[in-house]
């Protein structure tokens, strides 16, 4: 059942992966996307240079009054805007209401879901067949990942790059799915201290609703089952396709956070 215990495991999960992957990133020859993360007590802070996005410049964790001054130093030296994500059990109306004389305001919703892991019998679709990614695909992943999520073909080298760094790492898997053999979509798991992170998926616009991320979440559930790792979690949009999907296999609300931007 959900309490504070886990819904601390779900969002430490999101921490960990966001970690790893900065961290990937950022050990690249020269640093290139300008990737920083900072500690501050009990939260840390991600920023990136070149990607302006929330996704890589927020603050997660536990945040408290005294803290936000340092946290808003931090990005005001960078000229970054960012995001607070803040999720209900460490909401504290005293940091809500500094936020709000800082000038940010909610801006946002964002859900965690999560289910135990457990062997996963594949629903039958002989037109779905879906496989680790390797190596030599990583620019096939690149151009699904951006075409999936509406990016311009002009990021895929560097999205490729990216995932490059992370693709050797051992606790993150690659998947990709084809649709009558066409490669069709792709997710991403990482696992880490017995909790595995759905932190990835897309699919190409022609694909679909052919039941491609069903089979995706099916596979990272049962491979997360077969490498040790008890807990399974993913974030997505509330009431999105992504939502439904993970739903549909299982999965269930832990919470839904706050994004707190600058107004």
């Amino acid at each position: 059942m959900v309490n504070e215990a886990l819904a601390d495991t779900l969002e430490k999960s999101e921490i960990h992966y966001m970690t790893d992957r900065m961290n990937a990133i950022g050990e690249r020859t020269g640093n290139p996307e300008g990737i920083e993360i900072k500690r501050v007590a009990d939260c840390v802070a991600f920023y990136s240079k070149t990607m302006p996005w929330g996704l890589f410049n927020n603050v997660k964790g536990l945040v408290q009054e005294a803290d936000i001054p340092e946290l808003l130093q931090f990005y005001r030296e960078r000229e970054r805007d960012f995001e607070f994500h803040i999720i209900p059990s460490k909401a504290n109306r005293s940091v809500l209401q500094a936020l709000h004389r800082a000038g940010f305001y909610q801006s946002a919703f964002h859900t965690s879901l999560y289910c135990e892991s457990r062997e996963v019998v594949f629903d039958d679709h002989e037109e779905i067949s879906v496989r680790e990614l390797s190596a030599d695909e990583l620019d096939t992943y690149a151009e699904i990942h951006c075409l999936g999520t509406g990016l311009s073909l002009n990021g895929k080298e560097a999205v490729a790059e990216n995932n490059r760094v992370l693709f050797i790492r051992p606790n993150w898997r690659y998947y990709i799915g084809f649709y009558r053999n066409a490669p069709a979509a792709v997710a991403v798991m990482h696992m880490e201290e017995g909790v595995a992170s759905l932190t990835f998926a897309a699919t190409l616009p022609q694909y679909r609703q052919q039941g491609l991320q069903t089979r995706l979440l099916q596979r990272r559930i049962n491979d997360a089952y077969l490498n040790g790792c008890k807990l399974v979690v993913g974030q997505c949009t509330y009431c999105s396709a992504s939502h439904r999907n993970m739903e549909r296999v299982g999965m269930r609300i832990g919470y839904t956070r706050a994004t707190w931007s600058k107004a």
